[in-house]
């Protein structure tokens, strides 16, 4: 699907297109959980072969710590497709949501769909081989969703393959009112302060980066429009609402934001 067909008169023509590079897609299994590889042994994402919705890396339950501020997302966007845990696991926790993904690889979307147990599109899942950065530069994006998570990595797996400050606004700009980005970055690596350099000037400093887990990922929540100011005790009902609902360890991304309580809000709040 091309996001630009139907583009608006008048409306700013995307920046050129970056050189389109495609990864070779390979897999493995161990233990009862496939694996998706592009070429290399660095882990592009996973699936319980027995539970094939659930979220089993605990960099992308971390990715979903944006629940604890947003309940029932009408619209969440996925850059960067992998092996489809995010993409699916939204569209079978919010049944009220459209889920739509971008990734460049049409290898990797295919084996999404035949390898991954990713449902065909419909109604409320929308998949498009597509660039990431010219997809959310496109005006027709623009304030469309409450959630954008970003995995964007190559063979390499050491720092996203976007992250310009021109990126994050033009995901800024895709948000809706009081919308969350979350972010896999790599808290081991020259690329994660040049990120959230990035990130906290686009979004005034309103980001937190959740601890370090396996293989070094960290995950960062940019939070935009409207202030945020909720009780820690409020995260931990949430938090606890979540647990009981999806089994994510959602008590874990209370703990991991606890300091920022404290240098933002004062003690027993979070001000974003």
């Amino acid at each position: 699907m091309n996001p630009l067909k139907n583009r608006k008169p008048g409306a700013a023509e995307p920046r050129k297109r970056r050189r389109i590079v495609y990864d070779a897609v390979t897999f493995s299994e161990l233990g009862g959980v496939r694996y998706l590889h592009f070429g290399t042994e660095w882990v592009q994402g996973a699936m319980s072969l027995r539970r094939p919705d659930d979220l089993i890396l605990e960099y992308a339950q971390q990715m979903m710590a944006w629940m604890l501020f947003i309940g029932r997302p009408a619209h969440v966007l996925q850059l960067g497709l992998g092996a489809a845990a995010l993409t699916k696991f939204c569209y079978r926790q919010f049944p009220a949501c459209s889920v739509t993904a971008v990734d460049l690889n049409p290898s990797v979307i295919a084996a999404a769909h035949s390898m991954f147990k990713l449902p065909p599109d419909d109604d409320r899942l929308t998949i498009i081989e597509g660039d990431a950065q010219t997809y959310v530069e496109d005006s027709l994006q623009q304030g469309r969703f409450d959630a954008i998570q970003i995995d964007l990595y190559d063979a390499s797996a050491r720092g996203p393959v976007l992250e310009s400050i021109e990126f994050y606004e033009a995901c800024r700009t895709c948000l809706a009112p009081r919308g969350i980005v979350s972010v896999n970055l790599f808290g081991d690596h020259a690329s994660f302060g040049r990120n959230m350099k990035s990130l906290k000037q686009v979004f005034e400093g309103r980001v937190l980066a959740l601890p370090e887990v396996h293989d070094g990922n960290r995950v960062a929540l940019a939070f935009h429009g409207e202030a945020f100011d909720v009780p820690v005790s409020e995260l931990i009902e949430r938090a606890d609402q979540i647990k009981l609902a999806t089994r994510l360890p959602a008590r874990t991304w209370v703990d991991g934001i606890r300091t920022e309580s404290a240098s933002r809000g004062g003690a027993g709040r979070l001000v974003l």
